[in-house]
C-alpha cells in the first residue's frame, strides 16, 4: 500500500530531515519506526530536506508498505515508537504514482525574528534573537516583495547543493511585525515557492535583516 504521511516536529537537537552518518535525523527516526511494522526496511521520501534545527508543522512524506494496515492504526503505531518531538499528524492511502518530493507543487517556510532586548525563554529554539537595533520592517517588507517571480537564486544557495538549476519561482514573500507577549516586536517572514535551494531561506532572511539594519 502507498501512504502519504503528514508530520510535525521540533527540529531542535536533530541533524535535519535527511539521514546522516552521524546524529539523529527525522527520516531515520521514521524509517526505524516503520521497519518492525512492515517486517522489512521502509524508505521514507520527504517533500523537502529541512536543515539541522529547522522545525516542521506540515512536512509531507510518502512510503510504500508491503503489508496492509489501516491508516489510523499506522498513525498510532508510529507515534508510539517516535520521540515526542516528532508526531505523525495523519496518514492517507494514495495512488502508486504519488511521491512526496516530485508531486509537491508548492512549499512554504516561516522564519521568525525576535527583535527585542530580552528573549522569551520559551521562544529560544523557535526564533532568531536580534536584540538591537530596531529593524526597519517597512524596508524589509519592500525588499521581500522583489523576490516574487521566477528568478535565478544562485546567490542565496548554500555550499554543497546538488541541484541541476538554481532557478525557482516564488509565489509569496512577506514580512510582518506583531507584539510578542513578553516584549518584541516579533517579526515573521513567510515565503512560498515551487522549491528552495540549500540554505536559501536563511540566506534570504539574513539579507533582509541587513536591509532592515
Amino acid at each position: 500500500m502507498h501512504v502519504k504521511l503528514t508530520i510535525a516536529y521540533d527540529g531542535t537537537g536533530f541533524v535535519g530531515w535527511q539521514r546522516q552518518p552521524t546524529g539523529t535525523s527525522i527520516q531515520a527516526l521514521l524509517e526505524d519506526a516503520l521497519a518492525p511494522l512492515d517486517a522489512a526496511p521502509v524508505v521514507v521520501h520527504g517533500a523537502g530536506r529541512t536543515d539541522a534545527g529547522v522545525h516542521a508543522c506540515g512536512q509531507v512524506a510518502s512510503i510504500t508498505l508491503q503489508r496492509t494496515i489501516t491508516t489510523d492504526a499506522l498513525v498510532r503505531a508510529l507515534n508510539f515508537r517516535l520521540p515526542r518531538a516528532v508526531r505523525v499528524l495523519s496518514a492517507e492511502e494514495v495512488a502508486p504514482d504519488f511521491h512526496a518530493r516530485f508531486s509537491a507543487s508548492r512549499k512554504s517556510y516561516r522564519y521568525r525574528i525576535w527583535n527585542g532586548p530580552v528573549l522569551d525563554p520559551f521562544e529560544r529554539d523557535f526564533v532568531w534573537h536580534i536584540p538591537s537595533p530596531a529593524l526597519d520592517v517597512a524596508a524589509m517588507a519592500d525588499a521581500a516583495r522583489h523576490l516574487v517571480g521566477r528568478h535565478d537564486f544562485a546567490a542565496f544557495q548554500g555550499a554543497g547543493g546538488d541541484v541541476e538549476t538554481s532557478v525557482r519561482t516564488i509565489y509569496d514573500s512577506t514580512i510582518a511585525s506583531s507584539q510578542a507577549p513578553l516584549g518584541g516586536p516579533l517579526l515573521t517572514y513567510e515565503v512560498e515557492g515551487d522549491g528552495f535551494l540549500r540554505h536559501m531561506v536563511r540566506s534570504i532572511v539574513g539579507s533582509l535583516v541587513e536591509g532592515g539594519r
